[in-house]
């Protein structure tokens, strides 16, 4: 039972490791910092929760000629947004440092690690 036990702390105490890595690396900051800018900028913000809103009606609704036109506007006003530029930028970052993460874990284990079994509860 101790061997078992002092086992799931290594592992744990490894885990902690890992995050703190993960969290103090520059990749982690400057998402950190994108979101944090994006929160703080009103106009950026707006243009996501409108375009946001346009998606999930248009996935409410089906497919709508006018929908989708202001679903193309916005996309490009939201394209030519600095503030939302980076945010994405560093979101595309920490999704390939998460995914090379993945691969390296998937590596060791001999079989995937982040793999979805689908479905949830009942």
């Amino acid at each position: 039972m101790s061997e078992v036990q002092s086992g799931e702390e290594a592992v744990e105490e490894q885990l902690r490791t890992f995050m703190k890595t993960l969290t103090d690396s520059e990749t982690y900051q400057e998402f950190v910092e994108a979101s944090e800018a994006l929160e703080e900028d009103s106009e950026a913000s707006a243009l996501l929760r409108e375009f946001q809103q346009k998606q999930q009606q248009m996935q409410r609704g089906g497919f709508d000629q006018s929908l989708m036109s202001e679903l193309q506007d916005l996309k490009a006003e939201m394209d030519e947004n600095d503030t939302l530029e980076r945010h994405r930028e560093a979101q595309e970052a920490l999704i390939e440092l998460l995914q090379e993460t993945n691969d390296v874990i998937s590596e060791q284990l001999g079989r995937e690690f982040a793999q979805s079994t689908g479905g949830g509860c009942c």
